[in-house]
């Protein structure tokens, strides 16, 4: 895989940070589930060790990020 896909899969997790922190969770939560079809495609076509590790963290990284979207969205 290349890098540039990683520093897109960064760059897009970021976003949803600062959507987070901007309080914009239904933003938020569409460019979560907009990173996590990309993510899940990756791994489709994905077969390289090093990619899956990779992948991986996104993955546990987007689903802690999901996890305080359900968290901001039951105090609201």
């Amino acid at each position: 895989m290349e890098e540039s896909k990683y520093d897109l899969l960064k760059q897009n997790v970021q976003e949803i940070i600062d959507l987070i922190v901007a309080k914009d969770i239904e933003e938020a939560n569409d460019k979560l589930i907009d990173v996590s079809e990309q993510l899940d495609d990756l791994l489709d076509f994905s077969d390289d060790d090093d990619d899956l590790i990779e992948i991986s963290k996104y993955q546990v990284l987007l689903n802690q990020l999901q996890q305080k979207i359900i968290v901001l969205r039951s105090a609201t």
